[in-house]
């Protein structure tokens, strides 16, 4: 049996493992105790000391033998310490369980260094606020400021649970609309590890040591120097298209960390040269997005129209060609 009480923006629970559990290891036992917390994140408390078997600090891979008493301090600091803001949010679907937003170019996922309000994640607190509860709001992955589209949050702890679950399976179906330099024959993959640049902390590079990366591509439109691509994510690194397109020598245009200097195609009208100039962001658009839903189990799809500095950028290039 496990009980619970709240202390300030804490969870208390405690319970003793049942004899059935011996022999697991104490992160095993603990999912199966605390079924609306994830693997990682009851590991991260483990680790930390939130999470306590008969007083003491042991690892994840102890083996358990059944009887021990737990007290875990399920903390929710790190979500109750935004500020709630009323920021316009383009809701595409909510029920009880989960949100799905549609993000626009210039928003800011997560507070952070530089961003410390005004964000998404301020955002959702105002728009539910009993988000305060989920680890993040429910955010359970993101967008680069600059990238517009789908973004999903979960509304509970089981929902939230099960998001991050799908997401670690690769079973969340993610797909883009990406526009990079070059013309381009055919699609392809790119399965290349990224880590951090090793000289400028704020890129990303394809890397031997990094965490492995693979990116879908296919032809959905073809420019005399642009083409449009198609992209499915297989994994969610930190700028894995941006890095990977680069890697490929097609980096999206209007990149400002990956792209370049800016490139205006031989024989390019007024019009065409004013509106590449003008597109100040990467041309990266979250089109589709689709999960099983963490309720229902039934699998769900939406998908966002491009945004009218991309479709600006597109009709320009159609002209042209």
């Amino acid at each position: 049996m496990v009980d619970s009480i709240e202390v300030n923006s804490t969870r208390i629970f405690t319970a003793e493992i049942p004899p059935s559990l011996a022999g697991s290891r104490l992160d095993q036992a603990l999912s199966e105790l605390f079924p609306d917390f994830s693997r990682s994140r009851l590991q991260y408390w483990i680790k930390n000391g939130s999470a306590r078997v008969d007083g003491a600090v042991l690892p994840p891979k102890h083996r358990i033998l059944g009887g021990e008493q737990v007290v875990l301090h399920a903390d929710v600091e790190e979500t109750t310490t935004v500020e709630s803001q009323d920021i316009p949010l383009t809701v595409v679907y909510e029920d009880e369980a989960i949100l799905i937003i549609d993000k626009p170019a210039g928003l800011v996922v997560h507070p952070a260094a530089g961003h410390r309000d005004g964000t998404l994640q301020n955002a959702l607190l105002h728009h539910a606020p009993m988000l305060a509860g989920i680890p993040r709001c429910g955010i359970v992955h993101r967008l680069d400021k600059d990238t517009s589209g789908l973004l999903m949050a979960a509304k509970t702890l089981p929902a939230h649970k099960s998001l991050v679950e799908q997401l670690q399976a690769r079973t969340v179906h993610r797909e883009y609309l990406a526009l990079v330099q070059g013309t381009m024959t055919a699609g392809g993959t790119v399965d290349e590890p990224i880590g951090r640049h090793q000289t400028d902390r704020k890129r990303f590079a394809v890397r031997d040591e990094g965490k492995l990366a693979v990116t879908h591509y296919r032809i959905a439109e073809r420019f005399p120097h642009h083409t449009l691509l198609r992209v499915k994510l297989e994994t969610g690194r930190t700028h894995q298209i941006r890095v990977h397109m680069v890697h490929i020598r097609h980096p999206l245009v209007g990149d400002p960390v990956y792209g370049g200097r800016l490139r205006i195609p031989a024989g390019a009208s007024e019009e065409l040269i004013r509106v590449i100039r003008d597109f100040k962001r990467q041309a990266l658009h979250a089109e589709k997005l689709g999960i099983i839903h963490p309720v229902t189990h039934e699998y769900m799809e939406w998908q966002s129209p491009l945004p009218a500095d991309f479709s600006d950028l597109l009709a320009a290039l159609r002209e042209r060609a």
